[in-house]
């Protein structure tokens, strides 16, 4: 004759059932989920939060199962049931120890995810202060250029100015030697104006000479004749 159920009262059915529950959805979900967790921390320790409540649930509707294995009838069932309680406590320990180990890894791959997040920007920020360098460097060679063409720009304007001052100075020189080339040219005509009236007064006057000379000697002879 095969051995008669095992029944347990209303309660304490439910209970096993939470337990079992309970149970599952911390190794099968809760646990991974923070396992695999790499942050934010805020989100982390949610996560750790809940897992940490579950167990003290879970431990307490142990305990309450616990107590109840003296309220059960019959010493067959008290066994069963404190067999069952045994199974959750052993259970209650190895979800610490996981909750624990997956709350470890979490840290381990956020602390990852940091420093790796570290590395990015600092060598994001040597690359952003390499290229301020290089843009520091270019400008700098930009502004003396420039400061080099203004320079010589002046310098070639100033030439200019000294070279257009000459030219205006030379041009009234010019202008000065133009003018006493006119004023002597136009002396050297006067000059030349007064040598041939002279010359002609000069042959006037020999030629009146002579003719005085002809009448004092045509007189004498006319007296000595």
């Amino acid at each position: 004759m095969p051995p008669v159920p095992i029944t347990f009262d209303e309660a304490t059915k439910t209970l096993i059932e939470n337990l079992g529950r309970r149970q599952k959805d911390l190794r099968d979900f809760q646990i991974p989920r923070l396992r695999t967790c790499k942050g934010p921390l805020p989100l982390q320790q949610q996560y750790a939060a809940e897992i940490r409540e579950d167990i003290e649930v879970f431990a307490k509707q142990i305990e309450l199962l616990d107590v109840a294995v003296d309220d059960q009838s019959g010493e067959r069932t008290r066994k069963e049931l404190r067999r069952i309680v045994d199974g959750y406590h052993g259970s209650l320990t190895s979800l610490k120890r996981e909750s624990r180990a997956a709350l470890l890894a979490s840290k381990r791959a956020i602390d990852a995810s940091s420093a790796s997040n570290r590395e990015e920007l600092l060598r994001s920020s040597a690359v952003r202060e390499k290229q301020d360098l290089n843009e520091k460097v270019a400008e700098d060679a930009l502004m003396t250029t420039s400061n080099n063409v203004t320079e010589a720009l002046q310098r070639t304007i100033t030439l200019m100015q000294g070279e257009l001052e000459k030219s205006v100075l030379s041009t009234q020189l010019l202008d000065q030697s133009s003018a006493s080339l006119k004023s002597a040219s136009s002396t050297h005509d006067v000059l030349d104006g007064l040598m041939v009236t002279s010359k002609q007064l000069i042959t006037a006057l020999e030629k009146s000479d002579w003719l005085d000379r002809m009448l004092i000697l045509a007189a004498l002879l006319f007296f000595i004749l």
